[in-house]
């Protein structure tokens, strides 16, 4: 008895309280699942309320900047800290949301970056996803390499 109560008050240093009064493994199961979805949910608006200080004209232009709010998401975590994709949106500067998503998709592929959104349960915010949902506004060569690269993408 004298142990447990030991790695009880060992474990209350690192663990909120919350989850050390849960009593059975469905409990920690359940509650780890509504704040899963509700991180989700909490990060999808965080991109919203970031891309509502832009006035985009059409809605293909409104959902590539949440690609790039995405992006900086997954940037942010890679680097351990806040980061702004600079470079992305140098290129939006020059050519325009359109143009930088079809020069995004000619890059080399970056595994990485989808395999975060998708972890994340945001594998939609990205050029590709968006240059085939919204095809009408793109080159048909530009849609053609968006699909071919999310089935690699979706293969990896």
């Amino acid at each position: 008895m004298k142990n447990q109560k030991s790695s009880k008050k060992a474990s209350k240093g690192t663990m909120d309280e919350t989850i050390l009064n849960l009593k059975t493994p469905e409990e920690c199961i359940l509650l780890a699942a509504k704040y899963s979805d509700l991180a989700l949910q909490a990060r999808r608006r965080a991109i919203e309320l970031r891309v509502a200080s832009h006035e985009s004209k059409r809605e293909v232009e409104t959902e590539l900047l949440k690609v790039l709010y995405a992006y900086e998401e997954v940037l942010s975590i890679k680097n351990k800290r806040r980061t702004h994709a600079s470079r992305t949106w140098g290129m939006v500067k020059r050519y325009g949301i359109i143009g930088a998503a079809e020069r995004a998709v000619n890059r080399k592929i970056e595994p990485m970056g989808y395999k975060v959104l998708d972890e994340m349960g945001m594998n939609d915010l990205t050029f590709e996803a968006v240059i085939v949902r919204f095809s009408d506004s793109f080159n048909p060569e530009v849609v053609n390499r968006a699909r071919a690269r999310l089935e690699e993408l979706r293969g990896n």
